[in-house]
């Protein structure tokens, strides 16, 4: 090996996708991009690289250390994004007088993190955002829902719980307990229920200055009950007086309701006291999308109402409500379950030749099944004809075609090897559709 050759490797936290794997995040984001323009959201978009002190000024907490951020080559503090919620605050508040309120818009864009990577993290990674914004109440807080029901829907990976909270219930119960100053870093603890148990927890919260018999009470009100009534009854005793934990309870019971309405099963979601999630900008209710087959992943979406997200960067008052649907991780999922939900090629028909006389033929005839909507490629050189054979069987392409010397094509179906013949591509094209 020549000493200056450099090893191909990729960065811990980063990979590469393979054709299939691309081909099947594209088929993703076709699929949630129809969901949202189905309910009225358009898309936009913002840079990768933002100013350090406009992702550091929302995110908070534990977040900013995950940061990738560094002094570029003009003297300026900069960082990737660590999401697409604060960049979106930003944007609003730069570019309010141009924007139509409310303002429904979606974003899918990479994001990046420095956290440990494990299954279902990675430090790059790909986010669907949903957000609406301007409006406050329980109708945009459900059409959240609703819209993030639908994605789920219709991307098929199998059942799909959102669970969901109003983090004014904690706010509430933690007022009760005289114990609002710690909300914060007790909400931040909670977040981390499910991933590092509850004597993690424990500690977490009796460090921010809860006391015992506190931290027993939050937490035995982060326990779901038989069916969502009951746990909306629970909640409601739980905060007693206190106004702003009645008032989520009532929003919370509120936006069930409407989600029902719109015509989703019971089980589609679920009323859960212990989603708190771990930013600090989200204000009101708040969800996490559990894939049924395979909750151990972790959420595979998540989000929540932010009602001063913008604050820091305009006095409008801009709030919003939105969430994230996490392709990465569901593609991680999907292949953990061997599920898939798009073709390894993009090519529908593969035109071979073996003779430089045909090349022409097949040119014509390739570039007449694309004219019909058929994905079409010819294979470009002339090897021997099981050559090209098997390259149609690795690669996954459905059909073959074959020029034959007395005019027309041979075709041959891949999975069960039916041939037929096609006198132009527009039989072809039926053949195709028909089988």
């Amino acid at each position: 090996m020549s000493k200056d050759r450099i090893q191909p490797r990729t960065l811990k936290g980063f990979r590469d996708l393979m054709p299939a794997q691309a081909l099947r995040r594209a088929q993703l984001i076709r699929i949630v991009e129809d969901v949202f323009r189905a309910h009225g959201y358009g898309p936009i978009d913002t840079p990768i690289l933002e100013y350090a002190e406009i992702i550091k000024g929302k995110s908070g907490g534990e977040t900013d250390k995950e940061l990738f951020e560094f002094t570029d080559k003009g003297g300026r503090e900069v960082a990737l994004r660590n999401d697409l919620t604060v960049p979106l605050a930003r944007y609003v508040a730069q570019h309010e007088g141009k924007l139509v309120f409310p303002f429904r818009r979606y974003h899918i864009g990479l994001a990046f993190r420095g956290e440990r990577p494990q299954r279902g993290r990675a430090r790059e990674f790909l986010q669907c955002d949903a957000d609406l914004v301007g409006p406050v109440g329980v109708a945009a807080d459900a059409e959240a829902l609703i819209v993030m029901a639908a994605a789920y829907e219709a991307l098929g990976v199998g059942k799909v719980t959102l669970r969901v909270n109003d983090r004014r219930i904690l706010n509430g119960v933690l007022e009760l307990l005289g114990a609002s100053e710690q909300a914060v870093p007790v909400l931040r603890a909670l977040d981390k229920r499910e991933k590092h148990g509850e004597d993690v927890v424990r500690k977490e919260m009796s460090a921010a200055g809860l006391a015992d018999d506190a931290i027993d009470r939050v937490l035995a009100l982060c326990v779901p009950r038989d069916d969502d009534e009951a746990t909306l009854a629970a909640l409601e005793e739980a905060v007693g007086d206190s106004e702003v934990g009645r008032q989520g309870v009532e929003d919370l019971a509120a936006v069930r309701t409407l989600f029902l309405a719109s015509g989703y099963a019971s089980e589609a979601m679920q009323i859960d006291p212990s989603i708190a999630r771990g930013l600090d900008y989200y204000t009101g209710i708040v969800v996490e999308a559990q894939m049924d087959a395979l909750p151990d992943i972790g959420s595979v979406g998540g989000g929540g109402r932010y009602d001063d997200l913008a604050g820091i960067y305009t006095k409008s008052r801009l709030p919003g409500v939105g969430f994230t649907v996490g392709i990465t991780r569901l593609m991680d999922a999907m292949e953990a379950l061997a599920q898939s939900t798009a073709a390894d090629s993009p090519t529908d028909a593969l035109v071979v030749q073996n003779d430089p006389a045909q090349l022409a033929v097949a040119f014509a005839f390739a570039a007449a099944l694309r004219r019909d909507g058929i994905a079409a490629e010819v294979f470009p050189e002339a090897k021997k004809h099981g050559q090209q054979m098997r390259y149609a069987d690795r690669k996954g392409i459905p059909f073959v075609f074959t020029p034959e010397g007395s005019g027309g094509f041979h075709g041959k179906r891949m999975s069960d090897g039916e041939t037929q013949a096609c006198a132009d591509a527009s039989a072809a094209g039926a053949w195709m559709r028909g089988s």
